[in-house]
């Protein structure tokens, strides 16, 4: 086939902190998908004999968008891996691993909003691109829209071939999972687990994985619905209400919430209280390191909780900050060979498995929680807080207009590099940090931080302080600050 040639205006394909993501048919669409395709093919093809992986979540078109970029990586002569369904993201990252593979291009915009469509490449490693395979992504993409052309072949043609290899993902990925967790174990606990994939590509992963024993595993919101049913799939507590709502019943000892692509998790205790993600982290750095009785370092982003930091203490560890994103959190957990890695969003990784986040073996891990300790998840979450102290913690997203996203941006940057606040509400700021939106520490281990996210217009304000009161006050005094509407 000859090739495609683009239109007169020449887009720029960016990725954020986890993949490049837009809207369908306005900047999302099969031109600049090819374009972006073209690129990734250029790099992966500079590797003797290259293959690679190609998923896909629920969202609308993600299946057609999957064919058509293995239509160009086959095109560029690279052994391709397509996955004959829905997949959650961590499942094309295992599956890196289980072919020996040298990277996975994963179709999904995550838990965005459900007109967004989006690329996440996970390299040969099967974690989050570093910056540096960002870099060098960008870079090959940049050329292939200079070139004004991408190489597509014929998709019956390559699969009679066997260039391209339709694959189900699945056995290999719960054959990973029952060597993390003992599967066997959990199915015979006599639990009453609820799993909310949120209509995503986590349906039917958790009641697979559990089913055959006295435990019982159920799903809400398990159809495919690329709409997500008017709800935003991500896993917190304003996008669950009904859910939360089923949990107060009391007839299940856990909920396990995924996201889009489930990789980001949600968990619900057996109140019908949500777990909010600093919790979790916590929850699950005591569980792995003070329960199963791993040694190592844990690795978070600044997003998430300084209960880390008192835990690291307690058991004696390291515990190391980085900027938001698993593209930081992972590498580091290789380096370090960190015990548990994870940020606010919900994502978490583990040691043994692969430095990317696995919502789905995040709370399996609870389940295994709840079972090893003999009690409620309320009361290992009470546990928790006397280990601790009192930990109060809240999120403000504040949704801003688009045309103007980028001033805002820049003027709020401006601000706080050139007249950096010493203090908030009187109170005087500690230390802060700059590399990721703008951090504020204060002396008794409070925090306020502001960030930009990098794939929709959208300002995050977070805090974590003693007490809900003090939360509540630190980000609206950031929010004061930054001048917006929240």
């Amino acid at each position: 086939m000859p090739p495609q040639v683009a239109s007169a205006t020449r887009p720029q394909i960016k990725f954020g902190t986890d993949g490049w993501r837009g809207i369908i048919a306005d900047d999302f669409t099969f031109e600049n998908v090819r374009y972006a395709a073209q690129g990734i093919a250029a790099y992966i093809r500079k590797r003797p004999d290259p293959s690679v992986v190609i998923g896909f979540d629920c969202r609308f078109g993600a299946d057609r968008f999957a064919a058509e970029v293995a239509r160009i990586t086959a095109a560029a002569g690279i052994k391709t891996y397509l996955t004959d369904a829905p997949s959650p993201t961590q499942v094309s990252s295992w599956t890196i691993l289980e072919l020996k593979a040298d990277g996975a291009i994963v179709m999904t915009a995550s838990h965005n909003p459900a007109p967004y469509l989006g690329i996440k490449y996970k390299p040969e490693y099967a974690g989050s691109a570093s910056p540096e395979v960002v870099a060098a992504l960008e870079e090959e993409i940049a050329a292939a829209i200079a070139a004004d052309s991408v190489q597509l072949a014929d998709l019956d043609e390559v699969k009679a071939s066997g260039v391209v290899e339709v694959i189900d993902p699945r056995p290999a990925y719960q054959r990973q999972v029952a060597r993390m967790v003992d599967l066997d174990a959990l199915r015979g606990a006599g639990l009453k687990v609820l799993h909310d994939p949120m209509y995503g590509a986590g349906a039917g992963y958790i009641t697979d994985l559990l089913a055959g024993g006295s435990t019982q595993a159920e799903e809400v919101r398990a159809e495919r619905n690329p709409g997500f049913g008017g709800i935003h799939p991500e896993p917190i507590p304003k996008n669950l209400a009904s859910t939360l709502e089923l949990m107060k019943n009391g007839d299940h000892d856990l909920c396990i919430a995924t996201d889009g692509d489930a990789d980001r998790v949600g968990i619900i205790d057996e109140t019908g209280r949500f777990i909010n993600q600093l919790e979790v982290y916590a929850l699950l750095m005591d569980y792995l390191i003070g329960v199963r009785g791993l040694r190592g370092p844990v690795v978070r982003t600044l997003t998430s909780t300084s209960m880390a930091d008192k835990l690291a203490e307690i058991h004696g560890v390291e515990c190391h900050e980085v900027p938001v994103g698993f593209k930081y959190v992972g590498p580091l957990m290789i380096e370090t060979d960190a015990v548990l890695g994870g940020e606010e969003s919900g994502g978490f990784g583990f040691r043994g498995h692969i430095p990317e986040r696995d919502g789905i073996l995040a709370g399996l891990y609870f389940a295994d929680m709840i079972k090893t300790a003999g009690k409620p998840l309320s009361a290992i979450l009470a546990g928790l807080y006397e280990k601790v102290g009192p930990h109060a913690y809240d999120r403000r997203d504040i949704q801003v207009d688009r045309d103007g996203y980028a001033a805002l941006k820049e003027g709020v940057y401006h601000k706080f590099q050139d007249h950096p606040p010493d203090e908030f509400l009187g109170r005087k700021v500690a230390r802060s940090r700059s590399d990721d939106g703008f951090k504020f520490y204060f002396d008794d281990g409070s925090w306020v931080l502001v960030r930009f996210s990098g794939t929709e217009p959208l300002i995050r304000v977070y805090s974590e302080a003693p007490d809900q009161a003090q939360v509540d006050a630190l980000i609206g005094a950031m929010i004061e600050r930054i001048g917006v509407q929240a």
